[in-house]
């Protein structure tokens, strides 16, 4: 996960109210449910003592707006000064969250909010292009139409030499009406540094809008059969589509950064680490470049959960010491007054809130790998050097 538009979240001041649950609507009492769910995480949530002006916010949120379409989770982070997070997430987390610390707590975004990689999507036609380009965080950034000429785009079927002619000059309008598409999405592509092509439409100009693309953005195009310019035509079907290649892009990620891990760990002085203190020192020196999760166990993690308090349930905490900024973290005491950070400014935190919070200070990805690689303390980190 991208953790840039988290930077100004890990510098704000606690304490923090991190809320995760099922929002999915796709039922007739999908509203009800949802009030339901609010209603049992606000008192979740004030049993920790949540101030009335972080609740009031959150309960502003999540009852507020337009609800989701289909399966959906939920991921809202607030404090007493207003809002600071709130992102609908690809799948609904395993069960909901309710905690308040003086730290956000993060994991339940990076296991189920990943967002896909910025891409482009082409739906053509012979006379032009309906194109959207989607950024790294999953903001559309661009969404427009490129037509040509619609004059003689019907090609004759059968006539003397004046109609193979308007034929000839009907295949070259068509020619150029994709030529034009085909600039303006390897110019999209460019500018939001697509990884994924997608081209979809009308079955020859699909094909011919592939074979005019550069052959760097060619490299990341995927031709898929449903939808088309037109309404109704698929529209439904693009999308599956859409989200089935953007999800295996996401599985592939992970699994590459998995790869790449176990790879690094078994050289002798490899860009890898494991376990919470070797993670902490390299985080302590700004020299984590992609945080790595294992499966930590998101749910069950709605209790008290202050600084120091272990609000979860399903066992103990590990928790670590933390300094005046949030990449200073240790699991002793001396490797932070090493540092120059006086005894008395330490503090205890939950490793699975102060490591997260300094990998976003450090500029670090974080992603969560769930039981693809068994990561000592939950906790793995590929650096940036040795």
């Amino acid at each position: 996960m991208d953790t840039t538009r988290l930077r100004e979240l890990v510098t704000g001041d606690g304490p923090f109210a991190s809320v995760y649950f099922d929002d999915t609507h796709n039922t007739e009492d999908a509203a009800k449910q949802r009030e339901l769910t609010w209603r049992d995480l606000r008192a979740r949530l004030a049993e920790q003592d949540a101030s009335e002006v972080t609740l009031d916010a959150l309960e502003a949120a999540v009852l507020g707006g337009e609800p989701p379409v289909g399966r959906s989770g939920r991921a809202l982070v607030a404090t007493a000064d207003g809002e600071w997070l709130d992102r609908h997430l690809s799948e609904p987390p395993a069960r909901s969250e309710a905690r308040l610390s003086r730290l956000p707590y993060l994991v339940p975004l990076v296991e189920y909010g990943e967002l896909p990689p910025p891409h482009v999507v082409a739906v053509a036609d012979r006379i032009g292009a309906d194109i959207t380009a989607v950024d790294e965080h999953g903001t559309v950034v661009e969404a427009l139409t490129v037509e040509g000429t619609d004059s003689h785009v019907h090609k004759v079927r059968r006539g003397g030499w004046g109609h193979r002619d308007l034929q000839q000059h009907t295949e070259e309008l068509v020619k150029q009406n994709i030529e034009r598409a085909a600039e303006r999405v390897a110019a999209s592509a460019r500018s939001t540094g697509a990884s994924l092509v997608v081209v979809a439409g009308e079955s020859q100009a699909r094909k011919a809008l592939l074979d005019a693309l550069p052959e760097p953005v060619r490299g990341h195009a995927v031709e898929v059969q449903p939808g088309g310019r037109k309404p109704g035509s698929g529209e439904d079907e693009l999308d599956r589509s859409i989200d089935e290649l953007l999800a295996d892009a996401v599985r592939a990620r992970r699994d590459d950064v998995v790869e790449r891990f176990t790879a690094e760990l078994g050289k002798p002085t490899g860009l890898a680490v494991q376990g919470l203190e070797a993670v902490t020192t390299a985080l302590r020196e700004h020299n984590v470049a992609t945080l790595l999760l294992g499966g930590l166990g998101s749910g069950g993690s709605g209790g008290s959960g202050g600084s120091g308090d272990n609000g979860d349930t399903g066992g103990e905490v590990a928790e670590v010491l933390t300094g005046p900024e949030p990449a200073l973290l240790a699991l002793r005491e001396n490797e932070l007054t090493a540092q120059g950070i006086e005894a008395g400014d330490t503090r205890r935190a939950r490793a699975d809130e102060a490591l997260l919070v300094a990998a976003v200070a450090v500029g670090a990805d974080v992603i969560s790998v769930g039981e693809r690689v068994d990561l000592t303390d939950g906790f793995g980190a590929l650096l940036r050097h040795d």
